[in-house]
């Protein structure tokens, strides 16, 4: 165990921490939702009418009307002052992947001095946060400093409790002045009205006539690593890149696959359990939680939800994880590969679309060959997948998620859809005429006798597959722990509306030619596996054999990093699908590139520094001393007689020596440069800064296995991951 004075303070703190006192278990009846302002409290403090006009613009979409905007307000305000709350914030989501807040108080002075608490509807709809120093794109400059957030009457208004008070929170879209998104969650819900739109148009081809709006679905689950606090805060490369830039493997990592699944740990299971009180009372239905394969790296999943209120559940889940981890002593990490040699996290995003008319319109039920709907709905997805596959791989491209991707860990950078043996039989009879017939569910006999017979699924699930099919909806594998889902799902929405509408004139114009509808589906899905069935690929992801293929015989990106995927934003292409669809438009749709492409810079550029000043303060230090230590030891030696193997020193030195160089490398190489664009200034960071920060992690984690532990300045993986 270490012998560093501050590790051994910081394993000190840890092990005699005292444990969170126990609570008395609520009820989830009592739980859930109390500090959701939810339709049912609606119903009670609102007017009759105003809640009818309420509840159709929740559930059908239909434009708010403005006059209903006071009495809302007041019956909101009532309601969040009785559990407390001085104060209201517009919540928006920037292009940050974090979540923005804007507090206001209800107070309002009367003429005789005295004071009341007010909301009006206007301040409800409407309210104006600065537009200009959020990331944006070029939209806006510093001296055009206005913009504006407006209440999202499709999620649902809470009250966000803390031990300095409460605050009513209503989430909102941010746009700038001049009318532009400046957020995640308008091209959201363009991206929904959009797919609705086709979906409902496609619908009608086939038959219907009672048809509910569409929506999209998700359910996010979510992995991230927790570190204690006292090792954490003795880190500065976690404190300010959420990563480790250095640190040596321990003997004992994730190899025997115990931590996966394994006994949950007491401190953190009340950590869990404190977490998922939080999310029940804001409305969040979290289902499982679990040990990850990594140690200190664990999961927590909810039920489906709309994708809109399901995409600001979980933004507000990451909050919540990282402010109950403090109180716990931890620090939640969702950075994709906060540590080498261990498996990283994602967020696999399971999403789906449907109504209440239709039901899950990608369920294929239990004979998908003659199930027509869904054969249309998921042909759309795979057209989409194909066509529009270096979009999804854009969507997911930031500095951190580059080194989880393709590393044998999560899916390969290369867009395919799995969809199961079953499927990819009916689709495969599809392309060669017409499907007849679906493979059924088997049977298990394990052979104990006390044991049922069980049913088994018609296909194996594919962890190396970045697009899977699961059953009744696919799940998107490739998004990074720390990301907000809006960008996936506005990409998924998108692609998908863009292929039913192709469906759509496809089958129109077959209809018109007086074909029957059945012959009219078998046509154009027979089209869809002609042009895109390539994408269609249910191996295995990691073999290099499958890269080759999905490259030279397929024609499949692959765009190993961000560097590489981003640029595909700048795409005629992929301008035209947003702008035609009315999601993004070209301005915004640039505004997003160029606000990606400069987290990307200043992420890898931080990291840089952080490389240079930690090798240069704290390691470098540290074998100095230790060799001096080694060089009086082996002088005192040789006085007696004796002699020391010299061997040690001459490592150390020459490591300490490579170490300097490279970093003295990597310092002149992080000076300034010209580049003539953009993606020049990413590529040298990807070719070559990021290469020689990994040339001087090499030489430094081999002085941390040579230093005196007492002398090594940096809690240790051994500690971080396995002291809880």
């Amino acid at each position: 165990m270490s012998g560093n004075e501050s590790r051994l303070q910081a394993i000190y703190e840890i092990t005699n921490r005292e444990p969170m006192p126990p609570k008395t278990p609520k009820r989830l009846e009592e739980l859930w939702a109390s500090d959701v302002f939810t339709l049912s409290k609606m119903q009670e403090g609102l007017p009759k009418d105003v809640f009818k006009s309420l509840k159709k613009t929740i559930h059908n979409g239909e434009k708010l009307d403005p006059s209903i905007a006071d009495v809302v307000a007041s019956a909101m305000k009532e309601w969040a002052v009785s559990k407390g709350a001085l104060y209201y914030a517009h919540v928006f989501y920037p292009l940050t992947n974090a979540t923005a807040e804007k507090h206001d108080g209800f107070i309002s002075i009367q003429s005789d001095g005295s004071v009341i608490s007010e909301f009006a509807g206007k301040v409800l709809v409407q309210g104006e946060p600065d537009g200009s120093s959020f990331p944006n794109g070029g939209i806006r400059s510093t001296f055009e400093a206005r913009g504006y957030t407006a209440w999202d009457v499709t999620s649902p208004a809470y009250v966000m409790e803390t031990d300095n008070g409460s605050t009513l929170c209503i989430p909102t879209v941010f746009v700038s002045w001049t009318g532009e998104a400046l957020d995640k969650k308008t091209p959201l819900l363009r991206s929904n009205a959009a797919m609705n739109k086709a979906a409902t148009r496609v619908l009608k081809l086939l038959g219907n006539t009672d048809i509910a709006p569409v929506n999209s679905s998700c359910g996010a689950e979510q992995e991230y690593f927790l570190i204690d606090a006292n090792f954490a805060n003795s880190r500065p490369d976690i404190l300010l890149s959420g990563r480790t830039l250095f640190g040596k493997a321990p003997a004992k990592g994730q190899q025997f696959d115990d931590h996966y699944f394994g006994a949950i740990p007491e401190r953190v299971q009340v950590f869990m359990q404190d977490v998922e009180e939080k999310l029940y009372k804001l409305g969040i239905p979290a289902k499982t939680r679990h040990n990850e394969v990594a140690p200190g790296q664990f999961e927590i999943a909810p039920f489906f939800e709309a994708a809109n209120v399901a995409t600001d559940h979980q933004q507000l889940l990451m909050t919540v994880l990282r402010n109950m981890a403090k109180k716990h002593g931890f620090i939640c990490l969702f950075h994709e590969k906060p540590f080498k040699g261990v498996n990283g996290s994602g967020k696999h995003v399971n999403w789906s679309v449907g109504n209440p008319t239709q039901g899950n319109l990608l369920d294929p039920g239990d004979t998908p060959h003659s199930n027509a709907q869904f054969l249309v709905f998921c042909g759309a997805v795979i057209r989409g997948v194909h066509k529009y596959g270096p979009l999804l791989r854009a969507v997911v491209a930031t500095a951190s998620n580059d080194h989880r991707l393709g590393a044998n860990e999560a899916p390969p950078a290369i867009i395919s859809v799995y969809l199961g043996s079953q499927l990819e039989d009916v689709f495969e009879q599809i392309s060669k005429g017409g499907a007849t017939g679906s493979k059924g569910k088997g049977t298990m006999h394990i052979g104990v006798d006390t044991l049922p017979v069980l049913p088994t699924d018609p296909g194996d699930r594919n962890r190396t597959s970045p697009f899977a099919f699961t059953g009744n909806r696919f799940e998107f594998r490739a998004v990074g722990s720390g990301q907000s889902v809006a960008g996936p799902l506005v990409a998924m929405n998108t692609v998908l509306a863009d292929s039913l509408n192709w469906i759509g004139d496809k089958l129109e114009a077959e209809l018109a030619k007086g074909i029957e509808l059945n012959s009219a589906i078998q046509s154009v899905l027979k089209e869809v596996m002609d042009q895109h069935g390539a994408v269609i690929f249910n191996g295995n992801g990691y073999s290099e054999e499958w890269h080759k293929m999905a490259v030279e015989e397929r024609g499949l990106a692959n765009l190993r990093t961000t560097a590489d995927a981003l640029p595909v934003l700048k795409e005629k292409y992929i301008e035209d699908l947003f702008a035609g669809l009315g999601i993004l438009s070209p301005v915004e749709l640039a505004s997003r590139f160029e606000t990606y492409a400069e987290q990307y810079i200043l992420s890898i550029e931080v990291e840089a520094k952080l490389v240079i000043s930690m090798a240069k303060t704290l390691i470098y230090p540290a074998a100095t001393r230790y060799l001096s230590e080694l060089s009086n030891a082996a002088l005192s030696l040789k006085e007696i007689g004796l002699d020391l193997e010299v061997e040690t020193i001459e490592k150390v030195s020459s490591l300490v020596k490579s170490m300097m160089e490279k970093v003295s490398k990597l310092d002149s190489a992080l000076g300034s440069h010209d580049f003539a664009t953009t993606e020049d200034h990413m590529q040298y960071l990807s070719k070559t800064i990021r290469p020689l920060m990994d040339e001087v992690r090499e030489y430094a984690d081999g002085l941390e296995a040579e230093i005196a532990d007492d002398l090594w300045p940096l809690p240790s993986y051994q500690e971080m991951l396995f002291i809880k």
